[in-house]
């Protein structure tokens, strides 16, 4: 595996909670390597705290797969770093809660939620009490004490009522439930969020720092504005606005925080500019140009009016001599995101036609399969015709009866092949050679995927529960040994860490039902069609030509689901 294809699928397996305690490590890195070298102490004291930070934060991405160990290992480590930090008079230094770092906070909070997510009611209560009481002898013994642990308690209350109701909320889900757009949005922008996690971090540690809530209208501007950044992914155009009208809010709130400055940007919280320059990019790349531009223009004008705001009504260090330079530095940082937004619009449009190229090709691929499977089919039906007609030729002087029973056959094999031909023949083109499975099927589905099943091609353990009638129609049987070929392709693709799958194929109430599912963890990328080429495309394009249905996504505890209904009867 090339470094690049390891840096990404390390990137990968961090997912949100790992980006995020990235993040907060960052900004306790920030904090703590400055404050080991300054004159303070011995040098090099305070970093006894990074042990007790990064053992805590693979606690945490731990808890993804054993929260009920990792919960306990965590709590442990927060005892154990707190004697650690009261024998060595090591500095702990307060972020959010008195005496954690940013990281250890963190790393608490996503304990909890995978604690109250994926394990038993007892287990649940025992683990989160567990660490709450950890949290709060670190808060006390770390230093000597601390002068507000009521509002350490009060801000712990706080968290804990935002994170225990989302772990109840994931803690059970149904197969293949639709997501809401929120988290959809979640599942798809997790770097995102993650890397605007960093500047808010940095102004959380700031806000911290103060002691005064004076700075927290500032700072939930920030938290507004990363939001609507990450909003802006679907929707540009009102998440602009939304944006512009966050940023008009943070001139007053911005005057009544504290003196400290050094979070702002120009008069403008580093959050906020970050935000801004992503937002313009995303306009750029996906609104109508008028538009996009009418949206960057109020923003500009905001970012001015909050801008002046802190160089005239508030005693800055910030001189008005510096507004040109300010002024070219926004007029700079506006042209870069204005420039990747040109660029990445280019390539969109690039990619798009390839996409659609590539969609084209795969349909006409599956529509040329069709129409070879119903040359098959034509040919086994005219096969069993044309015999049964030299039969009924030999008899007919002999025994009319009989011949006229076999002219009956006939008729009947000959209306079949002509509505097999019916479902199929809109699908023939002109195109490629012939599937390997396909093109080896016989007309028996059950032993055709109990085979595909038992070949052992796909790197995977396959267990195979086949209940289909022997009358199935063939451009039915043929489609589903089809897909469920494609499924199984799929997973020893691209399905991460599974070692068994499992096909189900039975007739319900009309339909033949098949599900392909496997136990890895989700698909490592997700392309176009859902797989790792188009294999989902011509699977979709097969079942909605036979007027049937198709699913495919990640279950919840993990690995791929692909399920398809067709229709055993030819709808009228």
């Amino acid at each position: 595996m090339s470094f690049s294809a390891r840096v990404t699928s390390a990137w990968r397996w961090l997912g949100l909670e790992g980006v995020l305690l990235l993040a907060a490590f960052l900004c306790d890195l920030a904090v703590v390597l400055p404050a080991s070298v300054d004159s303070v102490g011995p040098r090099g004291r305070d970093l006894l705290l990074l042990p007790g930070m990064i053992v805590l934060g693979a606690c945490a991405l731990w808890a993804r797969t054993q929260p009920a160990a990792a919960v306990a290992t965590g709590a442990a480590t927060l005892f154990a770093s707190s004697f650690l930090i009261r024998s060595t008079h090591a500095a702990a230094y307060t972020a959010l809660l008195s005496n954690l770092s940013l990281s250890e906070t963190v790393a608490g909070l996503e304990l909890v939620f995978f604690c109250v997510r994926r394990v038993r009611l007892a287990e649940m209560v025992t683990g989160t009490t567990t660490l709450v009481i950890a949290g709060l002898f670190a808060a006390t013994y770390r230093n000597g004490g601390s002068n507000s642990l009521g509002e350490t308690v009060l801000i712990g209350a706080v968290l804990l009522i935002v994170v225990v109701p989302a772990g109840l909320y994931f803690r059970r889900e149904p197969p293949l439930r639709p997501d809401s757009p929120a988290r959809q949005v979640v599942r798809e922008q997790w770097p995102l969020i993650g890397g605007l996690s960093l500047p808010l971090f940095l102004e959380l540690y700031q806000v911290g720092s103060t002691s005064t809530m004076l700075a927290l209208p500032a700072l939930l501007c920030s938290v507004a504005a990363a939001a609507a950044t990450v909003y802006a992914t679907h929707r540009p155009l009102r998440a602009g606005l939304l944006l512009a009208a966050i940023i008009f809010v943070t001139a007053p709130a911005i005057l009544i925080g504290p003196s400290e400055e050094h979070w702002l940007v120009g008069g403008v919280p580093v959050t906020e500019v970050i935000a801004g320059t992503i937002v313009v990019i995303l306009l750029v790349r996906f609104a109508e140009p008028w538009r996009a531009w009418g949206v960057i223009a109020l923003l500009s004008v905001a970012v001015a009016i909050t801008t002046l705001t802190a160089l005239i009504f508030r005693r800055s260090s910030w001189r008005m001599v510096e507004l040109p330079s300010l002024a070219v530095g926004a007029v700079l940082l506006l042209g870069i995101a204005v420039a990747f937004g040109l660029y990445f619009r280019a390539r969109d449009s690039e990619r798009r036609k390839v996409v659609e190229a590539a969609v084209t090709d795969a349909q006409n691929s599956e529509r040329m399969a069709l129409a070879r499977e119903l040359h098959d089919l034509v040919a086994h039906h005219v096969t069993g015709i044309i015999v049964q007609a030299q039969a009924a030729r030999v008899i007919a002087d002999q025994n009319p009866k009989v011949a006229l029973e076999v002219i009956g056959r006939i008729e009947a094999a000959g209306t079949e092949a002509m509505t097999a031909m019916r479902r199929l023949v809109g699908s023939m083109r002109a195109g490629a050679g012939a599937d390997a499975v396909t093109g080896q099927a016989t007309m028996d589905l059950a032993a055709d995927l109990r085979r595909l099943a038992e070949s052992g091609h796909h790197g995977v353990e396959v267990q195979a529960d086949v209940r289909v009638p022997e009358d199935l129609p063939q451009e039915v049987a043929r489609s589903a040994l089809r897909i469920v070929q494609e499924s199984l392709t799929n997973i020893g693709k691209h399905a991460l860490g599974a070692t068994r799958a499992c096909v189900l194929a039975e007739v319900l109430d009309g339909e033949l039902h098949i599900r392909v599912a496997d136990d890895g963890k989700e698909v490592a990328a997700r392309p176009a069609g859902g797989s790792g080429g188009y294999g989902l495309v011509g699977m979709r394009e097969r079942v909605e030509l036979l007027h049937g249905r198709l699913a495919a996504g990640p279950a919840p505890d993990g690995g791929w689901v692909v399920e398809a209904w067709l229709p055993v009867e030819e709808k009228a």
